[in-house]
């Protein structure tokens, strides 16, 4: 057995063991070692050419890679082979089809291999044959072919839906963290450009007392402004049966309502214990009901409580029960803090889909923590299919002390693209949208996603 330092200093002897041509079934080469110095035998170095010799070295063996060293020496550009081929073979090494070309330029057999589809370059040896070499093009997007990236997602990431509902929640949820109060027209222009992005939900305002949330406290004139709004659902947030009742002479289709799976935290947000809370909303969805208005409900502090820490699953699991018996036709999960990991994450979901279908379930995950999109990815997994998301990573939660905004509805939907999931959203304009915010509001988006697309000179809308 001799190293491969060894043979190739026997090649700079004998130039002609390298260029030996053989036949395309030998060429795939054998990867059980990954070290350079990989002992190889003699006799079947011999029947290795420059190919299969780099090709030994490669960890990936649908990939072809030149020697780093001697590639600007050997590479003289992408250029065509225009020659006649005398003689052809074809082979796969991994997912990529080989074809081996035998060529007579001026009186002098040549070969040339390449992979069908990619661009090619060539190298002249001394004896004056030419050697084709091929490097498959790559494309970096978060837009791949929809029939390959469903086949990869659903060998690696089993579960995952073909189409994802995204719940905006930017313009309640987001705008009512603000310290200063936003104009009534600002907001309905935000609305209007978000519908106009194809976001199918977008929660428009919250009827809550002014006293408590001033920032929201112009509900009725968003509503008013909004009524030209056509193709996209526009739900209200109903603490109490009054504020239920004023939604409805304001002209709103939808409403939801709120619980937490905490209790310390539900007498703090909505000043009743759970089961009180429980007991209100049973009124709103016995109105809602003999109006024939379609309720949402929310399930605050799902992982942690600022004031209690971890909540069980099983508190969650209660709470969205009783909210999908009363009649809810979708509950929202929340992690209202963004303290949620995957590892807290899947168990409380686990404890809730075995209560309430997986089907009428949604996250709603805020990013204090950075676990957002993580959190996300594993419900995808686990079937969930609808997801709350707000605009440039707006809100957080006027009563949960440290609370980040919510998740950016434009990092959700570059994940769900790259995932090859529908989700019917103009990424264009979206960004468009959480630009008009953002400069009203004169910050920078809080979407990660956003900053690098906005500082691109591609078409977003064809992303």
């Amino acid at each position: 057995m001799l190293t491969f330092k060894t043979l190739s200093r026997l090649v700079q002897q004998r130039p002609s063991l390298l260029w030996a041509r053989i036949p395309a079934p030998q060429l795939i080469p054998s990867f059980r070692m990954s070290s350079l110095e990989e002992p190889v035998r003699f006799d079947s170095f011999s029947k290795l050419n420059g190919t299969g010799r780099l090709s030994r070295l490669s960890s990936d063996d649908s990939r072809k890679r030149f020697d780093e060293r001697n590639s600007a020496q050997d590479l003289a550009g992408e250029r065509e082979c225009s020659c006649s081929p005398m003689d052809v073979e074809e082979y796969v090494v991994g997912s990529v089809s080989w074809r081996k070309e035998v060529h007579d330029r001026n009186g002098i057999g040549s070969s040339c291999m390449r992979p069908l589809s990619c661009c090619r370059s060539y190298r002249l040896l001394p004896s004056g044959k030419r050697e084709i070499w091929t490097l498959p093009e790559r494309h970096y997007s978060s837009l791949r072919e929809e029939t390959e990236i469903r086949q990869l997602t659903q060998k690696l990431l089993r579960g995952t839906p073909m189409f994802v509902k995204l719940v905006e929640v930017g313009p309640r949820d987001g705008l009512q963290n603000e310290k200063n109060t936003v104009p009534t027209n600002v907001k309905i222009e935000l609305i209007k450009r978000l519908a106009a992005s194809g976001l199918q939900v977008v929660e428009a305002t919250s009827f809550v007392s002014p006293k408590w949330v001033p920032q929201l406290a112009d509900a009725k004139d968003v509503m008013d402004g909004i009524k030209s709004v056509a193709g996209t659902r526009l739900p209200v947030l109903t603490p109490n049966l009054k504020g239920f009742h004023a939604a409805i002479d304001a002209g709103a289709k939808e409403v939801a309502v709120f619980a937490s799976a905490s209790e310390s935290f539900s007498k703090s947000n909505i000043n009743c214990t759970i089961e009180e809370s429980l007991c209100r909303y049973k009124d709103i969805l016995n109105a809602a009901k003999r109006l024939c208005v379609p309720v949402r409900g929310y399930v605050s502090c799902v992982v942690g409580c600022p004031v209690e820490g971890p909540i069980s699953p099983s508190s969650v699991a209660y709470v969205a029960k009783e909210l999908y018996d009363m009649g809810c036709y979708e509950i929202s999960l929340g992690d209202t803090i963004g303290v949620g990991t995957p590892g807290t994450v899947v168990p409380m979901l686990d404890a809730v889909m075995s209560v309430v279908p997986v089907e009428k379930l949604a996250v709603h995950f805020h990013d204090t923590y950075g676990q957002s999109l993580a959190n996300i990815l594993v419900s995808l997994q686990m079937g969930i299919s609808i997801i709350d998301s707000s605009i440039s990573g707006l809100g957080g939660c006027p009563y949960a002390k440290g609370a980040t905004g919510n998740v950016a509805t434009e990092d959700v939907v570059y994940l769900l693209n790259g995932l090859g999931v529908k989700t019917n959203v103009d990424l264009g304009k979206l960004l468009s949208a959480a630009d008009f915010i953002c400069k009203h509001l004169g910050r920078q988006s809080g979407s990660k996603a956003g900053i690098a697309l906005s500082r691109g000179t591609r078409d977003h809308s064809k992303m």
